[in-house]
């Protein structure tokens, strides 16, 4: 689910059918972006990847742990998505009325910022298996 799961209607409906799909032993890969990253907070509500209305939800790291976990699934692992701070903050710049250059700038450093504090990266990939 690359850059899905925020659009979804029925979002727990859906988290149903994805258990009874994956095999057991399998993996469900889900890429979101972070609301709680750095990038999010310096935007604020010029960030991009809020993009409503076509985004239902709006993510963070223990979000998507709960979500999961309240239907029987385990995060396994978190991993970052670097190159998305960099189009996400391009795109918010643009939305400011600011340069793709400034964009380019702040993409870099919410991904050194991230690397400081794990988990705060502009997009998340989580592995997730079943409980």
């Amino acid at each position: 689910m690359w850059h899905v799961l925020e659009h979804v209607h029925g979002l727990s409906q859906r988290l149903v059918q994805l258990k009874n799909l994956l095999k057991p032993n399998g993996r469900l890969i889900v890429a979101v972006p972070n609301c709680a990253s750095s990038d999010a907070a310096h935007y604020k509500q010029y960030w991009g990847a809020y993009d409503v209305p076509r985004h239902l939800y709006h993510f963070k790291p223990a979000d998507i742990k709960n979500l999961f976990e309240k239907n029987l699934f385990e995060v396994e692992q978190i991993l970052p998505m670097k190159l998305d701070a960099f189009y996400v903050s391009m795109l918010s710049e643009k939305y400011k009325g600011g340069n793709m250059l400034s964009g380019v700038w702040h993409g870099l450093r919410s991904n050194i910022q991230a690397a400081r504090k794990k988990g705060t990266y502009s997009s998340q990939i989580y592995i997730i298996k079943h409980k």
